[in-house]
């Protein structure tokens, strides 16, 4: 699909305006679940899977979402959905790690070991400080909304 610059920006934009929600709610709230009879759970995962793939392939991101959507489909808790999460993300980073490391790309990572240690300390301090990895979607959506 092709799409014009302007437009996928905002596109990006809308998901991380999404996102932003989505994890603001999820962390200060209990939400209830879906209770989905047990039928509609399998293709409700599939579903909720494949969204989760478009968004990953679209910004780079998804092993959060996984997290999400399993504690709203399946009434999973959230140490529980991580670790589900987790376990599911583990072969394709293996398999990531693996052709990186065939076709040299780690080689970029010594040069920018500067910038790497401080997006390290960032994903750390993220995890713990839930609202200001939102407030930073949402500031970077209002940005990318407004880039030409």
């Amino acid at each position: 699909m092709r799409m014009r610059t302007a437009g996928l920006y905002k596109v990006l934009a809308g998901l991380m305006v999404l996102m932003a929600a989505a994890l603001v709610v999820t962390r200060t709230t209990t939400l209830g679940t879906l209770d989905l009879p047990l039928w509609a759970e399998v293709p409700s995962g599939v579903v909720a899977g494949f969204g989760i793939v478009v968004v990953a392939a679209i910004m780079g991101v998804g092993r959060r979402r996984a997290a999400d959507s399993h504690v709203l489909l399946f009434g999973e808790d959230i140490r529980t959905a991580d670790s589900v999460s987790l376990l599911v993300s583990l072969p394709t980073m293996l398999v990531a790690f693996a052709r990186y490391s065939r076709d040299g790309s780690f080689a970029v990572l010594g040069a920018n070991l500067r910038f790497i240690m401080g997006m390290v300390a960032g994903s750390a301090a993220g995890a713990v400080l839930i609202p200001a990895p939102a407030l930073i979607l949402l500031v970077s959506a209002v940005k990318l909304s407004r880039h030409e």
